[in-house]
């Protein structure tokens, strides 16, 4: 079992920058991914790494805005979030999954952390 705690949510104006980090309990070689879920509206998928960081795939929407990592040694992940725009604004979930062919499949998921943008 893996727990994952994500951080690093807030509050911030349009055109600007937040860094979200996602760090599991415990060691693995799985992928993670980032999803969001804006009110009213299905979860849906944003970004995600492949467990050594060698691929990363990324929603039409962030694509050239959003660029996610990961530090193995720290166990965590980081969605860095630039030029964010009102869409933007959900709760972020991570979650994990043996590759990053299943992450839409995610077996771990973390609580969320709210972002807000502001127009």
């Amino acid at each position: 079992q893996v727990q994952l705690v994500e951080s690093g949510g807030g509050l911030v104006q349009a055109g600007g920058s937040l860094r979200l980090s996602c760090a599991a309990s415990r060691r693995t070689s799985y992928a993670t991914g980032w999803f969001r879920q804006a009110p009213g509206k299905e979860r849906e998928f944003v970004a995600a790494i492949s467990w050594n960081g060698g691929n990363t795939v990324y929603a039409d929407s962030v694509k050239d805005r959003f660029t996610m990592s990961r530090d193995n040694a720290k166990d965590t992940v980081y969605l860095q979030m630039n030029s964010l725009k009102p869409e933007d604004t959900a709760v972020y979930y991570c979650a994990a999954a043996p590759g990053l062919a299943t992450i839409r499949m995610a077996t771990w998921w973390g609580q969320g952390t709210q972002v807000t943008v502001s127009s």
